[in-house]
């Protein structure tokens, strides 16, 4: 295992150059993996809303939540890769985004009511950060300077209005969130990649978003393992195992696949090409896979409380099997945006998404142990079929 690195010192306002360069190795250094610390607690909090039987009021609370934060994540994880800063100046930046996103997560329990103006002020917070990021870059030798409005409006713009929704009541300043992150995505879709002032490190960007899935995966056995320390029971022990046994196929199959998908595909496209399929799939499918395992940890936990219970309540199923059907239909979107064939995407996807859906059908009959062990079954199913694909794709091109 490669060992995480500061990148090496150079200064932001230098005009792009080879540093950087795909044929270098670079890993996430360690300002990231500190960085990274606040998600954990993030991901405890969003998980734990999740926890019992949620309703639909609580899921769209839930992913209403989530993306703001995974998108500033993204952001700065973007900015990371096209700047290679060790600075002081680099590093008070990121230390203070990462105190902003800390100020969000310790409101997440109560965003949607009274906390809801420290939640904003937080992430408005994380946009200057943006800004100090990417000024540097408006100085930059053309062709790589930035022209000045896009800081100015992406990142300031943003951060006065969502400091100004703060005053917002509610429910009124949750439509205005909304349209703002809008009016962001908007901004950044229609740069269509323009200006980017260094091609995108396809390896520390592969790294980086499989960091983050660990850290959602963690966050799951986390939960398996307090559940059964608080139920302490044989009924208890077995969910548990089962539900280890699923987030083990999801990581095996992540990392042998996705993963190494991601860094063939982006590794081999072209600079502009490359910044849009890092932009698609690690700044907005992305949210949706690890949003799904962030739900599948809140329902296993729930599910091994519940253990010794008939059956588990609907919502915890929904977070559970629609969590692993989310989960398959993000990769699905993924596979086509590589370029994947349809015929060849729905072989794997359509049952990887229809299988969970049926096992919601049968929530008032099956147990606990049950629900799981069908989840995992395919989960399992899905990894092997993704060897044997792989294998036969091996075969075909060595013959």
């Amino acid at each position: 295992m490669s060992t995480p690195h500061s990148a090496s010192p150079s200064p932001p306002s230098s005009p792009p150059g080879t540093s950087g360069a795909e044929g270098e190795p670079r890993h996430a250094g360690w300002l990231e993996l500190f960085f990274d610390l606040v998600f954990v607690a993030f991901v405890a909090q969003l998980s734990h809303g999740l926890h019992g039987d949620p309703g639909w009021r609580e899921f769209g609370v839930f992913l209403g939540l989530y993306f703001p934060p995974w998108w500033m994540w993204a952001n700065l994880t973007v900015s990371a890769n096209l700047f290679q800063d060790d600075s002081a100046r680099r590093r008070l930046a990121m230390l203070s985004a990462m105190l902003c996103l800390a100020v969000m997560a310790a409101a997440v329990p109560e965003a949607d009511g009274d906390r809801g103006p420290a939640y904003a002020l937080g992430y408005a917070g994380t946009r200057l950060v943006l800004l100090a990021l990417w000024w540097p870059a408006t100085r930059f030798p053309a062709p790589g300077r930035i022209p000045r409005w896009r800081p100015l409006t992406y990142c300031l713009l943003s951060a006065l209005l969502w400091a100004g929704s703060a005053a917002v009541p509610a429910p009124w300043r949750y439509p205005v969130w909304a349209g703002l992150l809008l009016a962001e995505m908007v901004l950044l879709l229609t740069a269509r990649g323009r200006g980017i002032p260094r091609r995108v490190h396809t390896g520390h960007l592969v790294e980086r978003v499989g960091l983050f899935v660990i850290i959602v995966l963690g966050e799951s056995v986390l939960g398996l393992i307090t559940s059964a320390d608080r139920t302490w029971t044989v009924q208890a022990g077995v969910v548990a195992v089962i539900g280890f046994v699923l987030l083990a196929a999801l990581w095996w199959s992540y990392f042998d696949f996705a993963s190494t998908a991601a860094e063939r595909v982006i590794g081999t496209a072209s600079a502009r090409e490359a910044y849009l399929l890092a932009r698609d799939v690690g700044g907005f499918l992305h949210f949706f896979v690890t949003a799904a395992v962030i739900s599948m940890a809140a329902g296993l936990a729930t599910a091994v409380d519940d253990s010794a219970h008939d059956h588990l309540a609907r919502g915890t199923v929904w977070a559970l099997a629609g969590g692993l059907a989310a989960y398959h239909a993000a990769h699905a979107l993924i596979g086509l945006r590589f370029g994947r064939p349809p015929r060849e995407v729905a072989v794997w996807a359509v049952p990887g998404v229809v299988v969970p859906l049926l096992v919601v059908l049968g929530t008032d009959v099956l147990a606990p142990w049950l629900v799981v062990l069908l989840l995992a079954a395919e989960a399992i199913a899905h990894l092997l079929y993704a060897k044997a694909a792989m294998a036969r794709r091996a075969e075909g091109v060595t013959g």
